[in-house]
């Protein structure tokens, strides 16, 4: 089946048709995994469409770029009008943002000064691992793959070059048949999914990884706890050994892409009672509630077109 794509992308300061947007093949991101980029999603609400968290998630990007000594040639204004540009532009009702930085064409040595580009590309995307996975759950298995060691690679960063080993855990997932792999840090201790953040149930209460086990500080986490907290549910962030996957109430997975993602079984072992429990449920409906209009946004998340 042949991809369609859509007709424009905001590249390099301007809306551009899609085909238009070119990298040189010797452009330093290919080469070297220089680059760093966002996941947005834009949601239809009553009060019309808002894109989730834009300020937070720009803001995220530019830390990165900053980690990586990667100067960025626009202000955080400038790409957030270019986000809602191209969701006009290719008139998208719902979007995935995909903003981008990346060192282009201009050495070729680890160490070369080159020029930053910049392209946002927007299109429509259901649930990301698959259909009517937010409703009925995944399984998922831990990966033979470790996530890297501290003070090797900034976990931090939501750098392109990271997410070879994303590529690994969930290529793995997918080959032993499974929606979803799950990464241990170096310690041997829970780290993230391939690309989301871990939520598990014990007791009524939330556990998650702390930032500290070589994740990513996600954005949806971020608002996962904010929500729980101010709902009246403990929120709890602390190592966890992998066999609390087993023994765990619920489990679920999050992030940009996979919003709130239920996990039905781990290695095979079924979790819980096999199905998304009640308070995974629970914080599906405030966070989707944010969209539809049942939770207040209380932080002003959604920036509407």
């Amino acid at each position: 089946m042949t991809q369609r794509y859509p007709e424009h992308i905001w590249h390099n300061g301007q809306v551009k048709p899609w085909a238009e947007a070119t990298v040189h093949v010797m452009a330093h991101g290919l080469h070297y995994g220089s680059s760093v980029f966002e996941g947005i999603r834009s949601y239809p609400t009553p009060n019309g469409q808002a894109i989730f968290r834009l300020t937070d998630h720009l803001k995220r990007l530019y830390a990165s770029a900053r980690i990586y000594e990667m100067a960025m040639p626009y202000d955080l204004a400038t790409l957030a009008q270019g986000c809602r540009d191209v969701i006009t532009a290719n008139g998208l009702e719902r979007a995935y943002l995909r903003p981008i930085a990346y060192r282009g064409l201009g050495g070729f040595g680890l160490s070369a000064d080159t020029p930053t580009d910049v392209a946002i590309a927007a299109w429509h995307m259901g649930p990301y691992l698959g259909p009517d996975v937010l409703e009925s759950g995944i399984d998922a298995c831990v990966s033979s793959w470790q996530r890297f060691a501290p003070n090797t690679i900034p976990a931090g960063a939501k750098a392109g070059g990271n997410y070879l080993s994303g590529q690994l855990v969930a290529r793995e997932a997918r080959r032993l048949g499974f929606g979803e792999g799950i990464a241990l840090a170096s310690t041997g201790l829970l780290s993230e999914g391939a690309g989301e953040n871990l939520f598990l149930v014990i007791d009524g209460a939330l556990h998650t990884t702390p930032v500290s086990a070589a994740l990513l500080n996600g954005i949806t986490r971020n608002s996962i706890i904010t929500l729980a907290k101010a709902n009246g549910i403990e929120v709890v962030e602390r190592d966890l050994p992998r066999e609390y996957l087993y023994l765990c109430d619920e489990l679920f997975m999050c992030g940009t892409a996979a919003e709130i993602t239920p996990i039905r079984s781990v290695d095979g072992r079924q979790v819980g009672e096999g199905k998304p429990g009640p308070l995974t449920r629970r914080i599906q409906d405030l966070f989707f509630g944010l969209f539809e209009g049942r939770t207040p946004d209380k932080h002003g998340w959604l920036k509407y077109l």
